[in-house]
């Protein structure tokens, strides 16, 4: 009889992992686009930092984000059983911040022209970078963390929308999971990218000393001339990546505009996503600034 019990048991759990997994592979392919927008974002965002302090910077970002999904597992799942009307709002409030913050972004780049400085100009802003740089990286980490934060709620809510149909139990676990896989898989590639070039610099230092093959310094002086493209074509992709996930986000929230727009083919329904992240994002830069001059002037 004992045995009998054993072997349902295991039998139990046995389909229970094998739910659990087919779960979990379903729930990744309707994310994995949205994930790819994720490490774009986050790579763009902790870029620009001294290359001794960008380990650093995407470890403290890294535990930002596993903290954002402590916050968001529980409260999703939460939202989900006892006030599922409260997550679309929820969500358009955060893509909405997506799309400010491209817009930001565009603002900066199209309005602040770069400008010609003395050698007197670029001393003092070498001092103060100096002085100020901590309070930069902390400025850089928070706002990546903040980014995060509405990037990974969207994940949580498409793992959970995937999964809706199985247990509770599933979900949690499901959701739980892939979460912390998630987090783990972005990070260590930001990690990976932002270190590229020094691990080219650490190949070529082989050639120098005659200890390394042909191969290897093949390849560091692909990794190093790689890097900068790179890091541009990030940031440009990380800002474009704010308006289409915001816009993705807002778009899904207004039914009449999301029938309008599912028809059309997967291209142009990534563009039209990405214009309403544009104009969302420019209202509310005009909003904000509208906001900021009357404070000003009160």
């Amino acid at each position: 009889m004992a045995g009998a019990s054993l072997l349902a048991l295991l039998d139990d759990i046995a389909t229970l992992l094998d739910d659990i997994a087919v779960l979990s592979k379903v729930a990744a392919k309707k994310t994995a686009g949205v994930l790819g927008d994720d490490l774009a974002v986050n790579a763009e965002q902790v870029s620009g930092v001294r290359a001794e302090r960008e380990l650093p910077v995407v470890w403290a970002v890294a535990k930002g984000s596993l903290l954002n999904k402590v916050i968001l597992v529980p409260l999703a799942l939460l939202m989900s059983l006892y006030a599922p009307w409260l997550i679309t709002p929820v969500l358009m409030l955060g893509g909405t911040y997506l799309c400010f913050e491209g817009a930001e972004k565009l603002h900066e780049w199209l309005v602040h022209q770069p400008k010609n400085t003395t050698s007197s100009d670029r001393v003092s802003q070498l001092r103060l970078c100096k002085d100020d740089l901590l309070a930069l990286e902390q400025r850089k980490i928070k706002g990546a963390i903040r980014t995060d934060f509405v990037l990974s709620a969207e994940i949580v809510v498409i793992i959970l929308g995937s999964v809706a149909h199985t247990s509770f139990t599933n979900q949690v676990i499901i959701v739980s999971s892939l979460s912390l896989l998630f987090t783990l898989g972005v990070y260590g590639l930001v990690a990976a990218i932002v270190k590229m070039d020094d691990v080219g610099l650490y190949l070529l230092e082989g050639e120098a000393n005659g200890t390394s093959n042909r191969f290897s310094a093949w390849l560091g002086h692909g990794l190093v001339n790689a890097a900068p493209p790179l890091m541009k074509t990030l940031s440009v992709v990380g800002t474009l990546a704010m308006f289409l996930v915001g816009g993705g986000i807002l778009a899904h929230g207004w039914p009449w505009l999301h029938h309008w727009i599912e028809p059309l083919t997967t291209w142009w329904t990534q563009l039209a996503n990405m214009g309403v992240g544009v104009v969302a994002g420019a209202l509310a830069l005009a909003i904000i600034a509208l906001l900021k001059t009357m404070r000003s002037a009160s």
